[in-house]
C-alpha cells in the first residue's frame, strides 16, 4: 500500500476514535467546541486547503468548496458532531474512490508495461546493460530468456518462442528463428536471441503503443464532455439554490426557523457534489480502453468507443482484412511469349514493389530481379506498373492498364487477381494470383450481425467475379469491385450521406493503402497492424493481430462501456435528485446526504470497473 494511503488510514482512524470519545463524554456540546474544531481540522484540513486554493485561482464551485461550506455551516448552527461526521465520511469515501481509481490505473499500466528498461549489448566479450534510447539502428543486442525485447529488429542468431500477449491479447506463443522479425514488448520465453536492431527506440512498436495509450484519455467522448460542461453549470446553480433555501422560507413562512432551513440547505449542498458523475464517467471509458487493450485492440480515445457503440454501417477492404493477403500464383498463361519470358518481365516490373502480389510473382520467378536493367518505373494507382526494361517499354497490371495503352489482351473470368503483361505493343499473357479467406472471417461477420450491424459492405480493386465470390463466402451482400483508391473514399462519402445522425460508419482496412478512407470514416480500424507504422498513425482503433473476430469483440466492448456509463449517469442523477428533494422538504438528514454523494460515487466507480474486468 502506498505511503499516502497509509497516512489517510491513520488520519481516518484517529478522527473516528476522537469523535467516538467526544460523543460518549457526558458534557454539553458547547463545552466540546474546541476539541470538535481540533478533530475537524485533523480530518478536514486537506479539503479546506484545496477549497481555499481553488477560490484564489478562480475555481470556486467544486466538491471541496461544497463540503467546506456545508460543514462550516453545521458548526455555525452548533451541529458539531454532524459537521465532523460528514467530513469524516466524505474522507472515507474519497479514500475508497482513490483506492479503486489507483487499482484501475495500475491494472492498465501493468497491461501496457511492455517497455524494457535496458538492452543487452556485448562490450569486450561481456554483456552489459544499456539504455534502449542509446541503441542505434544496425546495433546488435542480445535478449535472454524471460526478458522483454527492447527494440524492433530481426533475429540473426538463435531460436525461441515469444509471448506477444501484451501486444495481441493472444496467449499462444510464437516461434521465431534466424531471419524472423521480432517486435519490442514481446517476452522471450526460451532460447537466447541475437537481434539486429531495425528501428530506433522512439519508433519501436512498444514505444508507439505506450504513447498512444498515454494520450488516449485526451480524446474524450461526447458524454464525458457533456458531463464536464454539466458540472460547471450544475454546481453553482445548486449553491445558489441552497442559499435561497436557507434564506427565503424563513422570511416567507410564518414560524419557520432559520436554523432548520439552514440545516436543509447544508444537506442540499452535500448532496449536490457531482463526484459520482465527474469521476465514474471518465473511468468508464478508461476501463473500456483498458479492456480492449487487454484483448489486443488498441483504442485511441473514449470518443471512438462511443462512436463504435453506435455503428450502423461497417465497410471492409477485402485484401488483408477479410482475406489472408498472402498471395500465391495459381496459373501462368503465356500468349505471344514463353512462360519464362512472361515471368521475367512481370518480376522485373514488380521488383521495386513490396506489395504481396509483387512478392508472389518474384517468388515464382525464383531469383532476384536485376533492377539495374529497369528504368523510369511508374506505378499507376489502380492500374499497375509502367517501366523500361533493357530500354523497352513494359506494362504489368490489370485490364485498365492494358485498355489505357491499347493492348489487345485476354479477358479472363477467373477467381483471383489477374495480372497482364505486355512488352512494347505485344501482349505476353497473364498470371492468376489467388488469396485465401481468413479462417475466422465468416464467424466475425455472423457475430457482427448478431450485434445488430446488418449493413455490411465490401470494397475491393479486384474483379467483380472475385469480389462476389469472396462476399458470398463470408456472408456480405453489398459489394463494390474494380475500385481505384479514390473510389473507396467516394463510396464511403455516399454511405455516410445516407445514414442517420445518431449512427456511425466504421471502415476496416489493412492499413497499407487505406489511410484516406480510415481517416474519413467515423471510426477507422486497421487490421493486422502489428508493427505497421502507417496503420497505427492513420487508424482510430488498431487490431494488433490479424483476426477479424476481434472486430465484433471491439463492438461488444464499446456497447458495454456506453451501457455502463449510462447506468452510472442514471443512478447518480436519480439518487441525487431524490435526496435533494427530500432534504429540501425536511425528510432527509446529513447521513442520507453523505450516501447520495460518497455512497453513490463508490457504487458508480465499482460499476465502471466492471468494464475492465469484463463482467
Amino acid at each position: 500500500m502506498a505511503k499516502r494511503q497509509k497516512i489517510d488510514i491513520a488520519v481516518i482512524m484517529a478522527t473516528a476514535i476522537s469523535l467516538f470519545v467526544l460523543l460518549i463524554v457526558p458534557v454539553d456540546n458547547s463545552a466540546k467546541l474546541i476539541p470538535y474544531i481540533a478533530v475537524y481540522l485533523l480530518i478536514g484540513y486537506e479539503i479546506l486547503f484545496k477549497a481555499g486554493r481553488n477560490i484564489l485561482s478562480g475555481e470556486i464551485f467544486d466538491e471541496n468548496f461544497l463540503m467546506s461550506i456545508a460543514t462550516i455551516g453545521a458548526f455555525a448552527i452548533a451541529e458539531y458532531p454532524e459537521a465532523v461526521s460528514v467530513m469524516l465520511f466524505y474522507r472515507v469515501g474519497e479514500f475508497f474512490q482513490d483506492y479503486v481509481l489507483d487499482k484501475s490505473r495500475k491494472s492498465i499500466s501493468d497491461l501496457v508495461d511492455i517497455k524494457q528498461d535496458y538492452a543487452n549489448v556485448e562490450v569486450n566479450g561481456e554483456l552489459i546493460k544499456k539504455d534502449p534510447h542509446n541503441i542505434k539502428v544496425g546495433d546488435i543486442i542480445y535478449v535472454k530468456p524471460g526478458e522483454r525485447i527492447p527494440l524492433d529488429g530481426v533475429v540473426i542468431e538463435g531460436s525461441s518462442s515469444l509471448d506477444a500477449s501484451a501486444l495481441t491479447g493472444e496467449s499462444m506463443p510464437k516461434d521465431v528463428s534466424k531471419g524472423d522479425s521480432v517486435l519490442s514488448g514481446c517476452i522471450n520465453l526460451s532460447g537466447l536471441l541475437t537481434v539486429k536492431v531495425e528501428k530506433p527506440y522512439t519508433d519501436s512498436t512498444a514505444s508507439k503503443i505506450l504513447e498512444l495509450v498515454e494520450y488516449a484519455s485526451a480524446k474524450k467522448a461526447r458524454t464525458e464532455k457533456f458531463i464536464t460542461r454539466f458540472a460547471r453549470i450544475y454546481t453553482p446553480v445548486v449553491v445558489f439554490a441552497a442559499a435561497f433555501l436557507a434564506v427565503l422560507p424563513p422570511l416567507l413562512i410564518q414560524d419557520a426557523s432559520f436554523k432548520d432551513w439552514i440545516h436543509r440547505a447544508l444537506i442540499f449542498l452535500v448532496v449536490s457534489c457531482p463526484c459520482a458523475l465527474v469521476i465514474s464517467i471518465p473511468l468508464g471509458f478508461f476501463g473500456g480502453i483498458g479492456r480492449a487493450s487487454k484483448r489486443g485492440i488498441l483504442v485511441k480515445g473514449g470518443n471512438y468507443l462511443e462512436n463504435m457503440a453506435m455503428v450502423d454501417t461497417m465497410v471492409f477492404d477485402k485484401t488483408g482484412t477479410l482475406t489472408e493477403g498472402t498471395f500465391e500464383v495459381t496459373q501462368i498463361v503465356p500468349r505471344n511469349s514463353t512462360k519464362e519470358e512472361l515471368l521475367r518481365v512481370s518480376a522485373h516490373a514488380e521488383g521495386f514493389s513490396n506489395h504481396p502480389i509483387a512478392e508472389s510473382i518474384i517468388k515464382v520467378y525464383g531469383k532476384e530481379p536485376d533492377t539495374r536493367k529497369v528504368r523510369n518505373v511508374e506505378e499507376i494507382a489502380g492500374h499497375g506498373i509502367k517501366a523500361l526494361l533493357d530500354g523497352e517499354l513494359i506494362l504489368v497490371g490489370n485490364d485498365k492498364l492494358m485498355e489505357k495503352h491499347g493492348i489487345k489482351y485476354d479477358r479472363v473470368d477467373k477467381i483471383g487477381t489477374v495480372v497482364h503483361a505486355a512488352k512494347g505493343s505485344v501482349y505476353l499473357g497473364y498470371i492468376v494470383i489467388s488469396d485465401k479467406i481468413k479462417i475466422d472471417t465468416k464467424g466475425a461477420v455472423e457475430s457482427l450481425k448478431r450485434e445488430g450491424v446488418h449493413n455490411l459492405v465490401m470494397l475491393t480493386g479486384d474483379s467483380e467475379r472475385t469480389a462476389v465470390h469472396v462476399a458470398k463466402e463470408v456472408g456480405i451482400r453489398k459489394v463494390y469491385s474494380s475500385l481505384l483508391p479514390q473510389d473507396k473514399v467516394s463510396i464511403v462519402e455516399k454511405l455516410l450521406a445516407e445514414m442517420g445522425k445518431k449512427k456511425t460508419l466504421v471502415f476496416v482496412g489493412d492499413g497499407m493503402n487505406d489511410a484516406p478512407v480510415l481517416m474519413r470514416a467515423d471510426v477507422g480500424i486497421a487490421m493486422g497492424a502489428l508493427g505497421s507504422d502507417s496503420a497505427i498513425e492513420a487508424a482510430d482503433i488498431v487490431i494488433m493481430d490479424d483476426k477479424p473476430s476481434k472486430i465484433p469483440e471491439a463492438v461488444q466492448i464499446a456497447k458495454k462501456t456506453v451501457r455502463i456509463v449510462k447506468q452510472n449517469i442514471t443512478i447518480a442523477l436519480f439518487v441525487k435528485i431524490l435526496v435533494l428533494l427530500l432534504g429540501a422538504f425536511g425528510f432527509a438528514n446529513m447521513w442520507a446526504a453523505v450516501f447520495a454523494d460518497v455512497g453513490v460515487s463508490i457504487i458508480t466507480i465499482l460499476n465502471a470497473v466492471r468494464i475492465y474486468k469484463g463482467y
